[in-house]
């Protein structure tokens, strides 16, 4: 048998060998740049969080920052303390989770589970549509539409309150739940489901005995980025929180939350150089590292319930 490397056909065959390992190089080269995108914007963002508020730290320090109760960078004597706007932040986002956590959890069980095949490719298509509608229009809408529906069940809720936006929020986040969790759930390995309906359990013993467990990471997946994108939220709290740093837990209260006072502040009411300004960059970071708790405490309770299961 000759060898194919030294009959009449080796040069070509050489060529196309050498043309395919450079094609599989640049494929590789583009890959890995694909991926390091994420990473080079990571590290950017994080780096300008940092070097802007340095020089805001300097001026205001940390035990002021993180405990004075008052946030008023525009006042004559400005104060500086987080807390209002994080306590906005957090009660906007806890009643968002209340919302979208439990309704998307049982939407993504019915369609994984319960719902016919052309039910299902109708629901879904038309949940994700929600995903695409301007959240300054879900602003609007928790305004003029949620507030004065909840002012007839609860008397004297002030037309600015954390309440609405956060049910609207809720509302929004609702897609991004359900349908990332219905996918992990779809995932899982049919075997297990006839294996549960071989030992007698019903299709909701099923459902959630078994392939809520077994797809646990991917739905809380699916509760990280819910909730990642409650705390980044802007444009529902700008509009109808009222835009007050008040340091309150009450939702049927007005307040602040941190993305709504970055966006005041870049409107232009502050100069560029003042201290007013850098406080922007202080509160992002503080955002960031709140994002960051809330994500490192999910993959934790994903952890320790895998390890369960």
């Amino acid at each position: 048998m000759s060898d194919i490397t030294s009959g009449p056909g080796a040069a070509a065959i050489r060529q196309r060998l050498r043309v395919r390992r450079a094609r599989d190089r640049v494929i590789e080269a583009v890959l890995l740049a694909s991926a390091l995108v994420a990473v080079v914007t990571t590290i950017s963002i994080v780096y300008i969080l940092v070097s802007e508020s340095v020089p805001f730290f300097k001026t205001v320090s940390l035990a002021d920052f993180f405990t004075d109760t008052m946030w008023t960078p525009m006042f004559a004597e400005p104060r500086f303390g987080i807390l209002p706007l994080l306590a906005g932040t957090l009660v906007t986002t806890m009643v968002a989770l209340c919302v979208a956590i439990p309704c998307g959890t049982i939407i993504a069980i019915y369609l994984s589970e319960f719902a016919p095949h052309k039910l299902r490719e109708i629901i879904k298509p038309v949940l994700e549509l929600l995903g695409a509608v301007p959240t300054v229009v879900y602003g609007y809408f928790a305004l003029m539409v949620v507030t004065p529906l909840l002012q007839k069940f609860i008397p004297g809720l002030p037309g600015f309150n954390m309440l609405s936006p956060g049910l609207v929020i809720g509302l929004m986040i609702i897609p991004y739940v359900a349908s990332v969790s219905e996918d992990a759930m779809r995932a899982v390995p049919n075997y297990m489901r006839e294996g549960s309906y071989a030992m007698g359990a019903t299709r909701f013993q099923t459902a959630t005995r078994v392939v809520v467990p077994g797809a646990l990471s991917g739905i809380a997946a699916a509760y990280i980025l819910g909730i990642s994108r409650a705390v980044g939220e802007t444009m529902v709290v700008a509009v109808a929180a009222g835009l007050q740093p008040n340091l309150t837990f009450n939702p049927l209260e007005s307040a602040a939350t941190i993305t709504a006072f970055i966006v005041q502040v870049s409107l232009g009411d502050l100069p560029h150089d003042s201290i007013g300004y850098q406080s922007i960059f202080a509160a992002g970071l503080v955002l960031m590292v709140t994002t960051l708790i809330f994500n490192i405490a999910g993959f934790a309770l994903t952890r320790r319930f895998r390890e369960e299961y």
